[in-house]
């Protein structure tokens, strides 16, 4: 069941621009698994010499992880003041 928001979503909303990263993330980690788990189940059933392909899992898990650090030190979810 996909999760329900209280109120009318509004990216400007702090709390919503959270979630909304954090699902991000979380669809990011769920194609890098999927994608990683297809290429090295092809790679083993073939019994190929595949040296690209720890060059790809390694350069997607590297920026799968600068975007948790992203989302953990660097986002900033503070309510956004208008100069108005």
């Amino acid at each position: 069941m996909p999760p329900r928001w209280p109120r009318q979503p509004d990216r400007k909303d702090p709390a919503y621009r959270r979630l909304d990263d954090r699902m991000n993330f979380a669809v990011h980690v769920a194609v890098f698994a999927a994608s990683n788990s297809g290429l090295w189940f092809v790679h083993n059933l073939k019994n190929a010499t595949w040296s690209w392909a720890i060059w790809v899992t390694g350069i997607w898990a590297a920026v799968l992880l600068l975007h948790l650090f992203y989302l953990m030190a660097i986002a900033d979810y503070s309510v956004e003041k208008s100069h108005g």
